[in-house]
């Protein structure tokens, strides 16, 4: 069986960890506008390098609610609507949300029994809502921030990617 977490990096230095991520992922959206490709590959460049995670992937916005979009981990809730779980939430507040314990987090929806914490990056084309960056772990307080400084990064990155 396949174990994602043997081919992750120690981060060490998280600022030029995801320094260098983001070189990979200006190379990875060179020349393709697509959003779905392009959420697919910085789904499989997280989860192939950022330790401790169990799902990493993209919700996106359809105009009403945040469907399932590109992702590397568990088979995941298909729609969430605004306002609901962490995923809801970071839509609708426009906000990142970075939660350390998601079982104290009013409304939390548990896809995966085993994720424990959990950051939430929305990806907006200045006020436009295009949906979100999902990242879970099963430990607690697995993100910081600079997690959320270099995955707001990343997000900025995927939604310029789109032209």
């Amino acid at each position: 069986m396949f174990e994602p977490s043997a081919q992750r990096f120690d981060v060490g230095d998280k600022p030029a960890f995801y320094a260098e991520l983001a070189t990979q992922a200006r190379a990875l959206f060179a020349g393709e506008r697509d959003r779905i490709a392009n959420a697919a590959n910085l789904s499989a460049l997280l989860w192939l390098t950022l330790p401790a995670l169990n799902w990493a992937g993209f919700y996106l916005y359809d105009g009403r609610e945040l469907v399932l979009g590109p992702f590397q981990g568990k088979p995941a809730c298909v729609r969430i609507a605004l306002g609901r779980g962490v995923c809801g939430t970071a839509a609708a507040t426009r906000r990142t949300q970075v939660v350390a314990n998601v079982h104290e987090f009013p409304g939390h929806i548990a896809c995966d029994a085993a994720s424990n914490s959990e950051i939430v990056v929305p990806l907006l084309r200045g006020e436009e809502l295009l949906g979100v960056l999902d990242l879970d772990s099963p430990q607690l307080a697995r993100f910081d921030a600079q997690d959320r400084e270099g995955l707001e990064q990343l997000a900025r990155i995927w939604v310029e990617a789109l032209g």
